[in-house]
């Protein structure tokens, strides 16, 4: 992926917004996660490598719509250009947190969840896909015990939201079955992975 002289200077301003943080298993500086997404949605979606440099800010820094949307003016970007990026990382960003939904448990908050993701924009469902891709591939090889849980949530998901980009779909589609695969079996309940394959099978 070959970034734009705009691109590269949000880059920069992303890598400070997110400062010291980390990958939780890795230890590696965390902007390298929104670049993996980024060059993910760059073979399908190009005009969504903004939106996924960003789509974290909101969720896990300080950084707001005020700040960003300041910063894309003065690296060139115009006033519906940056319109554009702050609402696709609003879109990407929980909604239906513990904090804001006390009363909720994590059941219920992630069912509200992706019914949420499923109403957004067809561009933002598409970075969606390629963080769910990049973000599975880590937790399966570092947190099996987690995985059982998260790929049942990110299915739940996919079951919902179907109207990004085809092929970043059916990528991601294909990651959450092969990371069904590489988990022992007896992890499962079998009706759990009798309905990951139902819902995965139709895009396989």
């Amino acid at each position: 992926m070959k970034l734009t002289d705009r691109q590269e200077k949000l880059l920069s301003f992303v890598k400070e917004q997110h400062g010291d943080q980390v990958r939780k298993y890795t230890g590696e500086p965390y902007w390298h996660h929104v670049v993996a997404v980024a060059e993910i949605v760059s073979k399908y979606a190009p005009e969504g490598i903004e939106i996924a440099l960003c789509h974290d800010l909101f969720e896990d820094t300080s950084c707001d719509w005020i700040k960003v949307t300041e910063f894309l003016l003065t690296a060139g970007y115009d006033i519906r250009e940056a319109y554009d990026i702050h609402q696709g990382v609003t879109h990407l960003t929980d909604f239906f947190t513990p904090t804001a939904y006390p009363k909720m448990n994590r059941a219920e908050r992630k069912s509200h969840e992706a019914i949420r993701l499923g109403r957004i924009p067809d561009l933002c469902q598409s970075v969606k896909y390629a963080d769910l891709i990049n973000n599975t591939e880590s937790i399966v090889k570092y947190d099996p015990g987690f995985a059982k849980k998260y790929l049942q949530e990110k299915i739940q998901i996919l079951d919902k939201m179907r109207n990004g980009n085809i092929n970043l779909l059916i990528d991601c589609c294909f990651t959450l079955k092969m990371a069904i695969l590489q988990l022992q079996v007896s992890q499962f309940d079998k009706d759990v992975l009798k309905n990951a394959l139902i819902e995965l099978h139709p895009l396989l």
